[in-house]
């Protein structure tokens, strides 16, 4: 717990004061983030609020629904549910990214209902460690190896992942030695998603042959690559005056590509609310459009975004 205290202290995650609504699925980290909020709740002088999401995707999920009522009751804390009904399973996409997007949502809906100051998740070490080896593999940049925010703004809300420094083992000794035993979810050891392959296949193999610190390691890469783009992207938003969807090409050309490239995304968020689907291979195509094409060129980003060439600017719209 001690960890936990050291990581939220460090870097000022919670203010005396807050009302903290934790995402539970019942699972062993989200039980323990749980369980740790809850001793240092008089210590840092915080008011909880639960809430658990069902995808009613697999057989048992209900139960898992009604273990976290249990401890919500035994804990005093009150609890926010919902079943997701809607076919989430049918829905274009990917079927992880379409989970993600609705547990997002209800959480967003619960914490504005209840005036949440801020929302904590129950991500850890190991969770960091395998999104930053998805990401590498995806060909990710700065930005990606920046892996999982200890703080970020989704939706005008606060997400915070007090757990990030804390290891899967420790969790799971911490759980054993209380006696607790939390939800498993089957499906995790099963390599239908990406990160499970990551998790189940990958890893261990790293871990076996090439260190047994692995995780650590990539953690550890991801709170560098993190600090230095919270630096870059910083000055990316000072340059050229600040939030903007239109730039002079002149003034463009002065930049350092670096800052360009951020500069652009940030455009892009202005937008759409985030840079999700938005790839190096966009970035790219916007840099050609600007040195290689005429004016009147358009290149076409995700969501419905288009950036425009004209004869003296660079223009990001929506189509």
């Amino acid at each position: 717990m001690n960890i936990i205290a050291d990581t939220i202290k460090k870097y000022k995650l919670i203010r005396k004061g807050d009302k903290i609504l934790v995402g539970v699925s019942g699972g062993p980290d989200s039980l323990f983030l749980l369980l740790c909020l809850f001793g240092l709740r008089q210590r840092l002088g915080i008011e909880l609020h639960i809430a658990h999401v069902d995808h009613a995707l697999r057989g048992g999920s209900s139960g898992d629904a009604s273990f976290v009522k249990s401890w919500a009751k035994r804990l005093g804390i009150p609890i926010s549910t919902v079943r997701l009904e809607g076919g989430i399973a049918e829905k274009k996409g990917s079927l992880e990214e379409n989970c993600r997007q609705a547990r997002i949502d209800f959480l967003v809906r619960v914490a504005k209902k209840i005036k949440a100051d801020k929302i904590a998740l129950g991500h850890n070490l190991d969770d960091q460690a395998e999104t930053v080896l998805m990401r590498i593999l995806r060909g990710t940049g700065l930005s990606g190896l920046s892996g999982i925010s200890l703080r970020r703004s989704i939706k005008g809300m606060v997400f915070i992942r007090p757990l990030l420094e804390t290891s899967r083992k420790e969790i799971n000794s911490f759980l054993k030695k209380k006696g607790i035993c939390p939800r498993i979810d089957p499906t995790n050891k099963e390599d239908i998603f990406f990160r499970n392959k990551i998790r189940n296949k990958l890893i261990p193999i790293l871990k076996k042959e090439y260190s047994p610190n692995i995780s650590r390691l990539l953690a550890n890469l991801s709170e560098s690559a993190s600090c230095d783009y919270e630096y870059l992207e910083q000055s990316a938003r000072k340059a050229l005056g600040g939030d903007r969807l239109s730039f002079g090409l002149t003034e463009l050309a002065k930049l350092h590509p670096a800052l360009f490239r951020l500069k652009i995304r940030q455009s892009v968020a202005l937008i759409k609310g985030d840079t999700r689907r938005v790839t190096f291979q966009h970035i790219r195509e916007i840099e050609d459009l600007l040195l290689n094409r005429p004016a009147g060129s358009i290149v076409d980003l995700p969501c419905g975004i288009a950036a425009r060439k004209t004869r003296n600017a660079l223009k990001l719209q929506k189509r």
